[in-house]
């Protein structure tokens, strides 16, 4: 994969090398890939990239996407197309728990603008940035399909609705305690393939 591709990102044919899925997500990989014909593996590429930046600490490296490539035996430029189109994949590092807010019609219409200057006094960040811990990266998204609870934020598998800037402290404090990576893997997916 050239640097061109990936912006400012450079390819380390080291760094590929020592990338290997654990055990168990590359049996949920291999799962997930059996629920496609031979030949459309391609179609397994949402579900395992949640799972290459799950494993490999929270966003996707150009040597991450050659290797999410490898197992699914399409090329590198076809794992980029799609990672960098949705913003629920990072292409950059980003912290611990990345806080997305909602700024479609319903959720702007709600406050989610204030919701997002909230955020940014309280972390001393602005949307795109990581705290200096590396607890939290801001970023503002499309819908996400909740516009009855709005507005709202999505932080890894957990969404947070009806917020209140008392909801929004309650939230930063126990993801602060519970200093942990939050994914889109948290839930059980296992139960569902």
């Amino acid at each position: 994969m050239s640097s061109q591709l990936h912006g400012t990102q450079t390819f380390d044919k080291s760094k590929r090398a020592e990338l290997k899925f654990s055990d168990e997500a590359m049996a949920t990989v291999q799962k997930i890939k059996s629920s496609y014909p031979e030949g459309k593996q391609k179609s397994a590429l949402l579900p395992v990239l949640h799972i290459a930046q799950a494993e490999f600490g929270g966003w996707l490296s150009p040597e991450t996407m050659d290797y999410v490539a490898a197992v699914l035996a399409i090329q590198p430029i076809e794992v980029f197309e799609v990672a960098s189109f949705y913003t629920m994949y990072n292409l950059k590092p980003v912290g611990k728990c990345v806080l997305e807010v909602c700024q479609t019609s319903s959720c702007w219409l709600n406050g989610a603008e204030d919701i997002v200057n909230y955020i940014e006094k309280k972390l001393n960040i602005k949307v795109g940035e990581t705290t200096k811990d590396g607890m939290f990266t801001l970023k503002v998204v499309e819908c996400l399909g909740s516009c009855g609870t709005a507005p709202m934020l999505q932080c890894g598998a957990s969404y947070h609705e009806n917020l209140t800037y008392d909801k929004i402290d309650s939230l930063l404090e126990t993801y602060r305690t519970e200093s942990r990576q939050r994914n889109y893997t948290d839930l059980d997916y296992k139960n569902t393939l």
